[in-house]
Order: C-alpha cells, then sequence, then structure tokens
C-alpha cells in the first residue's frame, strides 16, 4: 500500500459517548475514515502515524440521515466508521483531556 494512500484513510477522531466508553473499556479508539477503506488499509495507516500496535479493526457503515431545511428535504452524506483495538500497553494521547 502507498504511504500516500495510508495518509488519506483516516479523516477524523469520531467523538461520542460510546466512543468514549470503548477507549475506557476495551482500550479501542474511533475514526470516521474513508468509505472505499478497508481493514487491513485501516490498520496500516493507523499504525502508520501513530506508532502503535493494533489488534483489530472493526468497521460499519453509517446512513446519512434524511433532514429538512425549511420546505427543501435533504440527506446527510454516508459514512464509514472504524473502531481500532490497540494491543495491550499502547495508548494514543489526543491531548483531549
Amino acid at each position: 500500500m502507498s504511504q500516500a494512500r495510508l495518509m488519506k484513510i483516516i479523516l477524523a477522531l469520531h467523538q461520542s459517548e460510546k466512543a468514549d466508553n470503548a477507549a475506557e473499556q476495551r482500550n479501542q479508539v474511533v475514526f470516521k475514515v474513508v468509505n472505499d477503506a478497508t481493514k487491513q488499509e485501516i490498520k496500516q495507516a493507523v499504525e502508520l502515524l501513530f506508532e502503535v500496535k493494533v489488534k483489530n479493526v472493526c468497521t460499519l457503515n453509517v446512513k446519512g440521515k434524511q433532514k429538512t431545511f425549511g420546505r427543501v428535504r435533504g440527506r446527510r452524506a454516508n459514512w464509514k466508521k472504524a473502531y481500532v483495538g490497540l494491543a495491550e500497553g499502547f495508548d494514543i494521547n489526543f491531548g483531549l483531556e
């Protein structure tokens, strides 16, 4: 896998109550990733960017919500979420606390 492709896989850290619980209880981090990313690409990208050892990766596709803006109906874009499990002894500190 090219390093340029791996640098574009991870879009953002996903913050939610469920993501915080996963981080505390199961040593997992949740990311928003590009829609066509595979689990293997996500694993390689996290190991490259954060210099950690990844134990497992679980992905899911989040459906975009229907929204109404006045009289106009619209739809938010679909996106992909990745739960990345880190090996024992590894941690990613984003400095959010």
